[in-house]
């Protein structure tokens, strides 16, 4: 199968990146590299993934065709192993304790996103459900530092953006598919401000992985943030000790790595904000990873 008509049956189905990543294992990115032709020779496991998936029964095909191999920054522990976030927990087959035992993972839709009680955190991502569990003490302590400079800086500066934390609903595509809520945001336009929440792209967004989280921060929401319109996104990575920052405001933006010591510049502010990546360092110190 050609790289013309993978990407014919893609956009026939109406796949995602994100979705089709899902379903091959293949890193979106990647796949939108391939399909955009930035990519020339592409891997011949990462083809016979796709080929897979959109060569079969679309309603037959059932879990990932691929599991992609490591290279570059790795998603996976010291060991080479693999981390991956747990199914969906709405891809259970009678769909009964989540949602329209009805429906199917990438149906799902705001209407059941609002059913759900108070206390299930979930993320809807193009009509896919991704359970949420409780942050640990380092994580929500990381979100206090960031958050608390960008807010700081802002109010000394008497600037126009405002500064949030989690939990707070981000309906990043403006349709019923997605509802996002990421660990730091910045919002520059007040017009996307609503009673709910932010309705529309965050000008900065901030994820601070963890063992569940990990892939989908590193591939399907970098994928999502970027087709948005988000123009920075900053991921913490406290098992690495890692920064990794994305300018989505460069025509061909690469990853940014940068260990956690010293300071960072943010772009949106043309690097007159600066994070401290010391005070981030003596969270993990402190409460662990």
């Amino acid at each position: 199968m050609t790289i013309k008509q993978m990407r014919e049956i893609k956009e026939k189905r109406g796949y995602s990146y994100s979705q089709l990543s899902e379903y091959t294992g293949v890193p979106a990115i990647t796949l939108q590299k391939i399909f955009s032709g930035k990519t020339k020779s592409p891997r011949i496991a990462t083809l016979n993934a796709i080929e897979k998936v959109l060569g079969g029964a679309e309603e037959q095909f059932q879990g990932k065709a691929f599991e992609y191999g490591k290279s570059g920054y790795s998603t996976g522990d010291d060991h080479g192993n693999i981390l991956r976030e747990e199914e969906p927990v709405f891809g259970n087959p009678d769909g009964i304790k989540y949602g329209n035992p009805r429906k199917r993972q990438g149906e799902f839709t705001l209407d059941d996103y609002y059913a759900l009680p108070d206390e299930q955190r979930v993320e809807l991502i193009d009509g896919v459900f991704y359970d949420m569990s409780a942050p640990r003490v380092v994580h929500q302590d990381i979100s206090y530092v960031i958050h608390s400079a960008i807010a700081d800086y802002i109010k000394k500066n008497k600037g126009k953006c405002k500064a949030f934390s989690a939990p707070v609903d981000v309906q990043i595509d403006c349709d019923d598919k997605t509802m996002v809520q990421p660990d730091v945001l910045v919002i520059c336009d007040r017009e996307k401000i609503k009673g709910f929440g932010i309705y529309g792209a965050p000008d900065f967004l901030v994820e601070i992985l963890s063992k569940s989280t990990r892939k989908k921060d590193m591939t399907i929401k970098l994928t999502k943030y970027s087709e948005a319109g988000v123009r920075e996104y900053w991921i913490v990575d406290p098992h690495k000790r890692m920064l990794i920052i994305y300018n989505f405001m460069e025509e061909d933006f690469m990853p940014v790595m940068m260990p956690l010591k010293g300071e960072a510049p943010v772009a949106i502010y043309d690097g007159k904000l600066k994070i401290s990546l010391d005070e981030i360092a003596a969270s993990i110190d402190e409460f662990g990873e």
